[in-house]
């Protein structure tokens, strides 16, 4: 009855810890977000912001004017951005394109994610 048990305990644990992986790789790769803007296409500029837990990869991103698709990639933490003034918002993952027209651009994470959210600024120059 003993090793029975013990051997449920053991399956029940790994299809836990097996469920908890999340979604496919797959899945984050195919561009299949719901808040994409316009699926990128084969012109225009790219930026590729990562986040991490209370910042981002880099304070300022810089790209000249016209059609900008924006890449988001978190390191640790469940991280979104939008960016001021645009149309762009991506919820986790993702990508979005938008015609940016010459300006600074304010980039904030759009998900609570901790103490340090609001700290959570960089700013997007278009030449």
């Amino acid at each position: 009855m003993k090793k029975w048990l013990v051997s449920l305990t053991a399956v029940s644990l790994l299809v836990l810890l097996a469920a908890c992986g999340g979604g496919s790789s797959e899945e984050s790769e195919s561009g299949n977000n719901e808040n994409e803007t316009k699926e990128a296409g084969g012109s225009g500029e790219t930026v590729d912001i990562i986040a991490s837990n209370w910042e981002f990869d880099q304070e300022e991103y810089t790209v000249p004017a016209g059609e900008v698709t924006v890449n988001l990639s978190s390191k640790d933490g469940f991280h979104g951005i939008e960016i001021e003034n645009t149309d762009i918002a991506i919820e986790s993952e993702g990508s979005a394109t938008a015609t940016l027209e010459p300006g600074e651009y304010k980039i904030y994470c759009n998900i609570p994610c901790g103490a340090g959210h609001s700290d959570m600024v960089a700013t997007l120059i278009v030449q």
